[in-house]
């Protein structure tokens, strides 16, 4: 049974100087009671996104959950716990052959109609943003917004993550709009380690 924490990290090497930066990010989460991350990595370099996924899990120990982004064969090679995939990856029922009934598998939708088709899926929770503008993301797609966050939690019995400019500021009513857990990328990046207490705080 899957058992999504409130606070959901996602760590990207585009936002840290290097890899030494994002370990010592990722340690720092860890140790203020995050027990889920995702790593996500888009530069397309399997070597390095292996190498570094590795290196994560190597640091965290048992202590952190592990999501891999897109990538099924990393996620099984790197013996990740889970797999996220968005709109333009492998198609959801594909994933899951690949990385099997064990693993979490988590999908991404930018509206109602996708997150309607995401529902009938044997994902184990289903992503929606972005509910704020977001700058992590060059290609965004349109804001959802609490209301459409409220819609969203009308169609699915799923466990729900919300995602796209999420601060410490408004992730309180994220939470009473029906995400049973928050994404978050840019408001974890400065002192990650007091960043994620202050998340924890807010969250309850």
């Amino acid at each position: 049974m899957v058992s999504l924490p409130r606070l959901y990290p996602i760590l990207d090497p585009a936002c840290f100087s290097d890899a030494a930066q994002m370990f010592a990010a990722a340690e720092d989460l860890a140790a203020a009671g995050v027990t889920l991350l995702q790593y996500r990595d888009k530069s397309g370099n399997a070597r390095r996104m292996l190498d570094n996924a590795r290196e994560l899990k190597q640091r965290l120990g048992a202590t952190v959950k592990l999501i891999m982004d897109d990538r099924a064969d990393l996620c099984l090679a790197a013996q990740y716990d889970g797999l996220h995939v968005g709109q333009d990856d492998l198609p959801v029922e594909s994933a899951r052959r690949i990385i099997g009934p064990a693993r979490w598998l988590g999908v991404s939708s930018h509206n109602t109609e996708q997150l309607a088709e995401a529902e009938k899926t044997s994902a184990d929770y289903l992503a929606i943003g972005p509910i704020f503008a977001t700058s992590s993301k060059a290609d965004t797609d349109p804001v959802v917004g609490l209301e459409g966050l409220r819609r969203a939690r009308e169609l699915t019995s799923k466990l729900m993550v919300a995602i796209g400019g999420i601060t410490r500021a408004n992730a309180r009513s994220v939470i009473e709009a029906g995400a049973d857990a928050v994404a978050v990328i840019s408001d974890l990046l400065r002192d990650p380690r007091k960043s994620a207490e202050e998340f924890l705080r807010v969250l309850g």
